[in-house]
């Protein structure tokens, strides 16, 4: 299946006491997005919760979402780790579960240096045989590559895409422009998403999509699909102050604040998040609803 487009970067509902993963809640969010129109999801990754997921529950998770979806929409879920073995481990999981592809963050504890990161991405990339994509998030990882030592990532067998989220629009924009044969590049970044898809962006990993599927899609179709920067414009009026206020509070907390919001609840997130307060809650339900109603008038 074609990997490009909007794939969300999904959440994981949780039940009430954090606990364990709410499974009939993930198959109900999976459905949402599917039915909203989103070319694929990646589950496990950042909004996702990754990092308190236990071993297990990513498989469980990856399996899950890859039922859900019964092939409909390609599924990536993310498998980086602090080791390459473990990597390794999650992202044959994924490709016997059915994966269409992975996202590999590096290990964020202590940055790699270059080589380190190849060998780390090559031992990867010949443990399996679907595509990988690169997850670029410094302000994560505090690994801070060039547009040019990123785009060389693509000469690591299956390493064929990145989800920038450095925040950097030089360097999307040079990975687009200058280097697309090497590498395919999607946005990560919420408030750079209508610039890198006027941009030529194949597509974004966007956690937002949770909150607004169809809208997201709208957006992309609009400037990707029919090149109508008019209609673009107007769509991305209304996205991007909730795009801004996710940015501006911690982001995870606030998606699963704005789906509390419009009636759509994934549940808590674990601690040590908390969750968004009160006024910040009502204010991006606000910004949702008028979303919706703008979307229901196009």
């Amino acid at each position: 299946m074609p990997i490009t487009g909007i794939l969300v970067a999904l959440v994981t509902p949780f039940t009430a006491d954090g606990s364990a993963i709410d499974e009939a809640n993930l198959a109900h969010q999976v459905e949402r997005m599917v039915a909203g129109g989103i070319h694929g999801i990646v589950p496990a990754g950042t909004t996702g919760e990754f990092t308190t997921l236990t071993h297990d529950e990513r498989k469980r998770l990856t399996e899950l979402v890859i039922a859900a979806a019964a092939g409909r929409v390609p599924v990536l879920p993310a498998t980086g780790a602090q080791s390459t073995a473990e990597t390794i481990e999650l992202s044959r999981h994924a490709q016997d579960a059915g994966a269409a592809g992975v996202m590999v963050v590096p290990p964020y504890y202590d940055p790699l240096r270059m080589h380190e990161l190849r060998a780390h991405l090559g031992a990867v990339g010949a443990a399996i045989d679907i595509p990988i994509v690169y997850y670029n998030v410094p302000g994560a990882t505090g690994l801070r590559l060039t547009p040019e030592e990123l785009a060389s990532l693509g000469e690591i067998r299956n390493v064929d895409y990145i989800k920038d989220t450095s925040g950097d629009f030089s360097s999307v924009s040079a990975l687009l422009l200058k280097y697309s044969a090497q590498i395919t590049a999607f946005n990560g970044w919420d408030t750079l998403t209508f610039a890198a898809l006027a941009t030529g962006a194949t597509g974004g990993v966007w956690g937002m999509s949770n909150l607004l599927p169809s809208l997201s899609v709208k957006l992309y179709e609009a400037l990707a699909i029919k090149a109508d920067l008019e209609l673009g414009r107007r769509i991305w009026d209304v996205l991007w102050p909730v795009c801004d206020l996710l940015e501006s509070y911690n982001y995870v907390a606030a998606i699963k604040g704005g789906l509390d919001a419009i009636g759509e609840s994934a549940g808590p997130v674990r601690a040590p998040l908390q969750p968004i307060d009160a006024a910040t809650q009502e204010r991006l339900g606000q910004l949702l609803r008028e979303a919706q109603a703008f979307e229901a008038g196009l």
